[in-house]
Parts: structure tokens; sequence; C-alpha cells
């Protein structure tokens, strides 16, 4: 399957596996509370939650494939691939802007 990742607002295609069984045991957050994933809200204390959960993300050596899964399966809560759900639909909406170009 064909993965698109944002860098420096240029895109980046590659190939990886979005099987999770494959890559969740490289996964950085494998032994963190799932909690610090699922912060509640956006504002005031989630910030610095967001920014945690963030951290591990950016540690991470299939935080790509997280991310993707995340997008191909419409996770629509938490932190996946060191991404916010607005910033999961931002990417949604700019990958839909590009098919339509």
């Amino acid at each position: 399957m064909s993965v698109t990742t944002q860098t420096n607002a240029a895109v980046t295609t590659s190939m990886v596996s979005l099987e999770p069984k494959i890559w969740r045991n490289s996964a950085a957050c494998r032994d963190t509370d799932p909690d610090l994933f699922f912060p509640v809200g956006q504002t005031g204390p989630a910030i610095d939650h967001i920014a945690s959960a963030k951290a591990v993300c950016f540690t991470c050596d299939v935080r790509v494939e997280c991310l993707e899964y995340s997008l191909m399966t419409n996770q629509d809560a938490g932190i996946w691939g060191g991404t916010t759900e607005d910033e999961r639909r931002k990417i949604r909406r700019e990958r839909r802007k590009q098919r339509r170009a």
C-alpha cells in the first residue's frame, strides 16, 4: 500500500506495511500507558498531555506506519503517529485536495 507523509510542506510517498501486527511491536509507545495518547480536550492541561504523547511518538521508528494506519482506519481520537485529531483532519483534507488536482 502506498503511504504519503508530510515533511516540511513537501509530500513524500513510500511503501510501508499497515498491518498493525508487523509494526506495533516496534512502537515506542508499546510500554507506555495508553491514556497518555488520549488526552481530554486540546486546551489547558491537555496541552502538556499532548506534548508528552508527541514526544514519545517523535522517538518512534514506526511513526509513519502508525500515522498512516490511523488515517486509513479513520482513528478520530487520540495521538497517532505524532498527530492530533485536528492535524489528521488537515492531512485528510490535503490528500483529498491532491487527488482532485
